[in-house]
């Protein structure tokens, strides 16, 4: 046995050290490096610990409080994907800056320690196996990352942060209603500590009080989901990632979301259990996720910014991941698939939004043209990233939303379908402009890009060519991870 086996917690500690190292680096040019070289390492060893899990099963320690499962290590290793990209983006990215907004050795100081605690927090809600530390960690994501928000100080930034504040911090607040009424569910709240352990709720889940389940998953959905950006509790999400830095975008859209939605994942199985395996937590998935694809097509229409864009777009598929999940075995299983999908498109597209627009000195996709001759690299990064998207085949993207209409179809829900096709065709013709807008037409004078590096070179092919290749070829090992994954989510139904 390992020491991480026998000490799962040190994955979240991991990143505190690292946080550590960075701040005794003596400029900022440096503290950003040393972020990118503790990313790698930091990567290698989750991924290890990934890896292990799928290999030999399940891993636990402490008494059960710290856990890591199938579900949980598919997340960690997408997680530490976005992160280990946006790190090395981020050194890139802020030597481009403005003079004006270059980081100075405190503001590289305070970017490090930030982004080092939010992945803490992130693998803190990753590796718990007890719903209240899970929702203590996702409430320390709030609270940590408000602050990357703001770290260009204005005042439409400071609006943007209060503003992801208080949304989101009633969100949580709701959601840790959700955890008391699921506690109290039990019936037995002198039970001890392994009340709020997620394996025993899901044991017991059959004897649970139905009435305070369906009402703890009300105020869990609406809770996690205002933190996840589904619609109508969306209203942060737009504000938020057209302000902060992109990479901070890139992580929000990445990966933040998706550990919102996890957790709404953990809950799903105890609330079908607890009602008799019926489906009206399904559908309530269904719901959220079409109102969510409908909203966001609409704001996509009407869109001049580019980053505000892709914040729709995120809005959009976290609605098609809460769809698939709400369509049964099939729709969970395309649901994980399009979680790594949107996490590769949507970075690399603020990643590409965010250099687009040191280049042209704004996010008005009406100033931005001709990104293809301007910068073929990261022209060619948007315009590939907004294609992935959009769906368009043979993008991985393509696949997964295939796969979950073909869900869809299974379990008769014909209205989603058709609800959808509807959301994903105006997203489609919607996104489909823009991008042609932006990669063609004539570009404005004076716009110059700086010759790239191999590194920003590798950060948007080595993504479009993942996409590329898990939309035409699914390896069986992968194939395998995620039906393990979505075993969990539908508490072992076929």
């Amino acid at each position: 046995m390992s020491l991480f086996e026998n000490a799962i917690w040190l994955l979240a500690v991991l990143p505190v050290f690292s946080g550590m190292i960075s701040l005794l680096m003596p400029s900022p040019r440096r503290v950003l490096a040393s972020i990118a070289a503790g990313m790698l390492v930091i990567t290698g060893i989750d991924l290890w610990v990934v890896a292990r899990v799928f290999l030999k099963g399940t891993i636990s320690s402490n008494n059960a409080w710290f856990r890591l499962d199938a579900l949980s290590a598919y997340h960690l290793a997408v997680m530490m994907i976005v992160f280990l990209m946006s790190s090395f983006y981020a050194c890139s990215y802020f030597r481009n800056e403005p003079a004006a907004l270059r980081l100075n050795h405190f503001l590289a100081r305070k970017f490090s320690a930030i982004w080092h605690g939010a992945l803490a927090a992130m693998t803190l809600v990753l590796i718990s196996n007890n719903i209240g530390v899970m929702w203590v960690g996702v409430e320390a994501t709030t609270l940590l990352t408000a602050f990357l928000i703001c770290l260009h100080i204005s005042a439409v930034s400071l609006e943007a942060t209060w503003k992801y504040l208080i949304v989101c911090s009633v969100g949580v607040a709701f959601a840790f209603m959700g955890v008391l009424l699921l506690a109290a569910s039990t019936g037995n709240l002198a039970a001890g500590s392994t009340i709020l352990q997620w394996t025993h709720l899901q044991s017991i889940s059959a004897t649970l009080d139905p009435r305070l389940v369906k009402l703890s998953f009300i105020f869990l959905l609406v809770g996690y989901g205002t933190k996840a950006g589904l619609a109508p509790m969306h209203s942060w999400l737009p504000d938020a990632h057209s302000q902060a830095p992109a990479p901070v975008s890139a992580i929000f859209s990445g990966f933040m979301l998706n550990m919102a939605l996890y957790c709404i994942m953990r809950h799903l199985p105890i609330a079908a259990r607890a009602q008799g395996n019926s489906l009206w937590a399904n559908n309530l998935l269904v719901f959220f996720g079409l109102a969510s694809i409908l909203i966001a097509a609409v704001f996509i229409l009407s869109q001049h910014d580019l980053k505000r864009l892709l914040a729709y777009h995120s809005v959009e598929h976290i609605g098609i991941i809460a769809l698939g999940l709400g369509l049964g075995p099939l729709g969970v299983f395309a649901a994980l698939f399009h979680t790594l999908n949107h996490s590769l498109c949507k970075t690399l597209g603020f990643f590409s939004a965010g250099r687009i627009g040191q280049i042209y000195g704004s996010h008005d996709m009406r100033s931005i043209k001709g990104t293809l001759r301007v910068d073929p690299l990261w022209g060619g990064g948007l315009f590939g990233s907004l294609l992935a998207l959009i769906g368009v085949a043979p993008f991985a993207v393509f696949m997964s939303e295939l796969i979950i209409l073909k869900a869809a179809a299974d379990a008769r829900q014909y209205y989603a379908i058709i609800l959808f096709l509807a959301g994903a065709g105006i997203v489609f013709v919607g996104a489909l402009r823009h991008a042609i807008d932006m990669a063609w037409g004539n570009k404005p004078e004076g716009v110059a890009a700086p010759s790239s590096r191999l590194i920003e070179r590798l950060i948007v092919i080595l993504p479009l060519a993942a996409l590329l290749l898990i939309g035409v070829w699914m390896p069986a090992c992968f194939r395998n991870a995620l039906e393990l994954a979505a075993a969990i989510v539908t508490g072992g139904r076929p």
